[in-house]
């Protein structure tokens, strides 16, 4: 089945050509992100693969609708960057990769708290310079300290068994409270409750109307002065604008983001020789006390290459009338 895939790097080019052995699909790799502009690439082909920064809402979708296509298929987990409700009117089925290695995001968001605690970023720098000065990058012990979990799904469970595994007490806000998770000692609190109590806060909840800008100027007025906060969920859950606020009086004690709400133009692309005109993250790089990584906590040999596997098995269950097991609901 012709399929276009939007926003292809040479990992997805390599990873999906290696998953359609088999399958035999014809795959039309375009490294542009889906756009308005960019939907006429994909003409003539009923299905198009798309990634967590292309643009699916409604006018593309009616754009592409047009062309042909009746399959949306996102290599991610979350979806909230297609209009699921035009699509279903427009006839066209959406799947996603509702299951990768968890531990790849859980992991990485521990390297980031690691980091941005223990200033490895900046001696990593110093001493490529030549100072071996300590000044400056003390941390703090993690062993001890309580550690908020936003979204305590699979990704947020497993962060919290590896800070228990710190010797840390855990706690937790979701709507749906997990029996694993109070199996590990952690305790459910609302969320103004937990950035009162935590020394770190990690967001591992899925972006939508209720967790848009979850963390904003009034939770982080709550917060617990000089607590970290890690994000490698999605960009919108945080407002960054105020996060830099925190930062500036110092209510936010440091700040670890893999993900950022306008992220879209920057990520994924390289823009080093380029001047970024961009100012919000520009300001935010510029602490000494941040970390910014682009959106490279699902990024492991693991995780991709189960990604890849899935949407092709979507692929091909589409293609055969088979029932669409990774199918979005419309909302």
């Amino acid at each position: 089945m012709k399929t276009a895939v939007f926003s292809a790097r040479r990992y997805d080019q390599s990873l999906l050509v290696t998953a359609n052995q088999a399958a035999g699909h014809e795959l039309r790799f375009i490294q542009d992100r889906l756009t308005v502009d960019t939907a006429p690439l994909a003409a003539g082909c009923p299905a198009v693969c798309v990634f967590v920064n292309d643009n699916v809402d409604a006018q593309v979708l009616a754009l592409l609708a047009e062309q042909g296509t009746r399959l949306i298929a996102t290599r991610s987990t979350g979806f909230n960057h297609i209009d699921a409700g035009a699509a279903a009117r427009l006839g066209i089925d959406v799947v996603r990769v509702t299951d990768y290695s968890p531990y790849s995001v859980a992991e990485f968001a521990v390297g980031l708290l690691l980091a941005v605690n223990r200033k490895i970023a900046r001696a990593s720098v110093r001493t490529r310079e030549g100072n071996f000065e300590l000044d400056g990058l003390m941390g703090f012990d993690l062993h001890g300290k309580t550690v908020g979990v936003i979204g305590t799904g699979k990704i947020g469970l497993i962060f919290a068994r590896i800070m228990a595994g710190f010797g840390c007490t855990v706690v937790g806000h979701d709507p749906y409270p997990s029996p694993e998770f109070d199996a590990i000692g952690g305790r459910y609190l609302s969320v103004e409750a937990l950035m009162a109590q935590a020394d770190v806060v990690s967001l591992h909840c899925p972006l939508n109307d209720a967790t848009r800008y979850i963390v904003n100027a009034t939770t982080l007025a709550g917060l617990k002065r000089g607590s970290i906060l890690v994000n490698t969920s999605r960009g919108g859950l945080v407002d960054t604008e105020a996060a830099i606020q925190a930062l500036k009086t110092g209510a936010l004690g440091g700040l670890a983001l893999d993900v950022y709400e306008q992220e879209a133009s920057l990520f994924f692309q390289d823009l080093s020789s380029t001047v970024i005109t961009d100012d919000v993250i520009q300001r935010l790089v510029s602490f000494p006390n941040v970390i910014v990584t682009g959106h490279q906590a699902f990024f492991t040999v693991e995780a991709i290459g189960q990604i890849m596997r899935t949407t092709i098995e979507s692929l091909t269950a589409f293609e055969h009338g088979a029932p669409l097991v990774n199918r979005i609901p419309a909302g």
